[in-house]
């Protein structure tokens, strides 16, 4: 049995996670704990806020306890708002706080496009405008080039969590671009685990997501290899590589 370990904000898309796990295996669990977001909000100040090291300290013990062979810090917006070197010096202090591998979903993200061998990306982010703006910055540090932008510019984690798959849909055909390799869903607050197939249909591209990814990079950190269709091409295509983060 693997056990993998999630930091997650607040509550609004948590339950991709055991729907994923279903679709993984049996011998692969994924233990989900909530840390505290402070206010609801996505305000790069509100984001800084809710990644500091006293708050993901405080759900590491559960981890532990829980067996957890790897924690991914899963919030994207509480990593990158940090900044490139600010989101490593985020992911090292938490290793050495849980005493095991630790990731976050920010890098989950640039992993998983080495991983595939891509560079050329759109970004279809519910973020206010400031917010996308700072996750392209993010890739641009990684080596990845952002050929177009769509930002809904949606407040807070509740209204992401709200959507519906027709709302994911539209919003990743919407930032789509013809040079673009990829779409990426940069928000653990929206729901993708169950639209992955419908999303790289409708683009007829590999399409990354926030929990997709964020369980993938934790798989990575395990050395764990699985094949799962279900879970788009990220999941199909190539090996999970134990390096990187």
């Amino acid at each position: 049995m693997t056990s993998l370990g999630f930091l997650y904000p607040g509550h609004a898309a948590e339950d991709d996670y055991p729907r994923i796990e279903q679709l993984l295996g049996a011998d692969i669990r994924l233990d989900v704990i909530h840390t505290d977001t402070g206010e609801d909000a996505r305000g790069v100040d509100a984001l800084r806020a809710a990644g500091t090291p006293e708050r993901l300290a405080a759900g590491v013990g559960d981890l532990r306890m829980a067996g957890a062979e790897a924690v991914v810090w899963a919030c994207a917006g509480g990593g990158f708002v940090h900044g490139w070197e600010g989101a490593h010096q985020q992911v090292r202090a938490l290793a050495r706080t849980a005493g095991m591998p630790a990731s976050s979903t920010s890098f989950a993200f640039t992993n998983a496009l080495r991983e595939l061998g891509l560079r050329r990306v759109a970004v279809a982010a519910t973020y206010p405008d400031d917010v996308a703006e700072l996750f392209t910055a993010f890739l641009r540090a990684s080596g990845a080039e952002v050929t177009a932008v769509a930002a809904a510019g949606i407040g807070t984690a509740a209204e992401a969590g709200a959507w519906g798959e027709d709302e994911v849909l539209a919003l990743a055909v919407s930032a789509d671009a013809r040079a673009a390799e990829a779409v990426l869903l940069p928000d653990t607050a929206l729901h993708t685990a169950a639209h992955l197939q419908s999303l790289e249909k409708a683009v007829g591209k590999p399409v990354l997501t926030a929990n997709q990814v964020t369980v993938w990079e934790a798989l990575r950190l395990t050395d764990r290899r699985v094949n799962a269709p279900e879970l788009g091409t990220l999941f199909t295509r190539g090996y999970v590589n134990p390096s990187g983060v």
